[in-house]
């Protein structure tokens, strides 16, 4: 049984198996899609990769369908596509990837009752040295989280040293979107930032053994401002055009540390 600590939900051995194996569908997904990009794909090609994986798992893509207050309708795919400047939740289409794009992939899947979640951004082709770097210090970001996750310490710790080994490195940290709790839903409690500031202190949280979270940093190489690209209210850019990198795993905290559940073993 899930326990409930505060509104943070612990779960139990059993279930962060359950969640592990949605995971493995996550990364097989993230898999398949990373083998199809190249020049002249399309992201809704990748999203049919997606969709047709799910559903041969006989999962469900968490995405689809989902509502919330800011955007005007219910999000259109299984996966969120988001290209150079696009942040986070970019909507699958028919444009075509370039060399040198950078495109940020979001999976999640709901297998036997449990949620699995993860990012990647993949390299178009040959792209600028910049764009190598802001790939390498993002997904360096999470494994930094992942290496300092412990029990029994304050979620901040972590964040705090995400937040500096991205600036140390000359670039943003979004702020305005931030990881999440993860379980039976896509979205539970604690909210999880990759930063530490007056707000984020506040609702801060101690690490215990059986929480799951989905860790994601959203990294810019310019100002970590973002908005709303269209009018459908789904897809989020810098404000300056930057560009912009987002690497997720959904991770158990455990007794001794912490197992990622979408690592794929």
């Amino acid at each position: 049984m899930s326990v409930a600590a505060g509104r943070i939900v612990l779960k139990s051995p059993r279930e962060i198996e359950l969640m592990r194996a949605a995971g493995r569908l996550v990364v097989r997904v993230l898999d398949a899609i990373e083998g199809e990009i190249r020049v002249g794909c399309t992201t809704a090609s990748l999203n049919a990769t997606a969709e047709r994986l799910i559903r041969e798992a006989g999962a469900q893509a968490l995405f689809l369908g989902v509502t919330n207050p800011q955007s005007r309708g219910p999000f259109p795919a299984s996966i969120c596509s988001s290209i150079n400047d696009e942040v986070v939740h970019g909507i699958p289409d028919e444009r075509t990837l370039a060399e040198g794009d950078i495109v940020k992939v979001d999976c999640g899947v709901r297998l036997r009752g449990y949620c699995g979640d993860a990012a990647r951004t993949f390299a178009v082709g040959r792209i600028a040295p910049e764009a190598r770097r802001l790939l390498e210090v993002t997904k360096g970001a999470l494994d930094l989280a992942v290496e300092n996750v412990r029990p029994y310490q304050p979620w901040g710790k972590v964040a705090k040293l995400m937040q500096e080994y991205v600036e140390r490195a000359g670039f943003g940290v979004v702020r305005d979107f931030v990881g999440h709790g993860i379980g039976r839903e896509m979205h539970e409690e604690p909210k999880v930032p990759n930063y530490v500031d007056r707000r984020s202190r506040d609702a801060d949280f101690e690490l215990l053994p059986g929480m799951t979270l989905a860790v994601e940093p959203m990294v810019t190489v310019g100002k970590p401002d973002v908005e709303y690209r269209d009018r459908t209210r789904w897809t989020v850019v810098t404000k300056d055009g930057s560009l912009a990198a987002h690497f997720e795993h959904t991770l158990a905290v455990t007794q001794d540390g912490v197992s990622v559940l979408t690592d794929g073993k």
